[in-house]
């Protein structure tokens, strides 16, 4: 089976690890895989370590016209607006994801209210994935909360568009740690290599579906015609007798 390649899509990734040095991040070891796969398909792939930038907190475009003192948000968001996929990857704190993850996810939010020249959401068109690492559960917990924020955003989620490593519970070893005479820590998981796999192939063919189709259609979500009074069909429901 011949594999396809994906020279027009491009994707960022985004490495949400708390640990400033990217070389030592154990979510960035997981991004790599899916950086390579991608890469091999012939993606553009951008990387970010949210970490080493200074993104203010809120839910503006440019939190420095709001009282902060500096933000790197808008000089970041044309490359995460440029980009056909998307993928968070965050470490697990607590059971849920990093602090940096949320604080990015929020201002991925202060971007919503912009639109595509089609009246849509300036997501539309775009896909999201999520990449999780960890020593404790929460894997599927954080990934439902990250998928579920992207969506609800804009962007489409394909079958499948997560994937995540999980060491012993407590301190220990973290995902492409050394161990001696053998594997780093995690590589020879079957499940994440699968998962990883699938997930950014998955990725791939759905933004290419996206791309040729040139998104999704305008009915019913062109926020223009909405704001205009179109109802695409809506009908308001007829009260029950005797109900309030």
């Amino acid at each position: 089976m011949d594999a396809p390649r994906y020279e027009n899509l491009s994707a960022v990734l985004v490495n949400c690890s708390l640990t400033p040095d990217p070389e030592r991040s154990h979510t960035g070891r997981l991004l790599d895989v899916v950086d390579h796969l991608m890469s091999g398909a012939g993606v553009q792939v951008d990387r970010l370590h949210v970490v080493n930038h200074d993104i203010a907190p809120g839910v503006q475009p440019d939190m420095r016209e709001h009282g902060a003192s500096s933000d790197e948000w808008p000089e970041l968001w044309p490359r995460v607006e440029a980009a056909d996929i998307l993928v968070l990857g965050t470490p697990l704190w607590l059971g849920e994801e990093s602090s940096v993850c949320r604080r990015f996810i929020e201002r991925l939010y202060a971007m919503s209210g912009q639109l595509n020249e089609s009246g849509q959401s300036v997501y539309y068109g775009k896909v999201g994935g999520a990449v999780i690492t960890g020593n404790e559960d929460g894997v599927k917990h954080t990934s439902m909360s990250l998928l579920f924020a992207l969506q609800h955003l804009g962007l489409m989620i394909p079958p499948q568009a997560d994937v995540g490593w999980l060491g012993e519970v407590g301190p220990g070893p973290s995902y492409g740690d050394p161990r001696e005479g053998q594997k780093p820590v995690g590589f020879d998981s079957a499940f994440t290599r699968r998962n990883a796999t699938i997930m950014s192939w998955n990725l791939m063919h759905t933004a290419d579906l996206l791309n040729r189709a040139g998104g999704l259609p305008t009915y019913g979500n062109d926020r223009n015609a909405l704001a205009d009074g179109e109802l695409f069909g809506y009908v308001e429901p007829k009260p029950v007798a005797g109900t309030e």
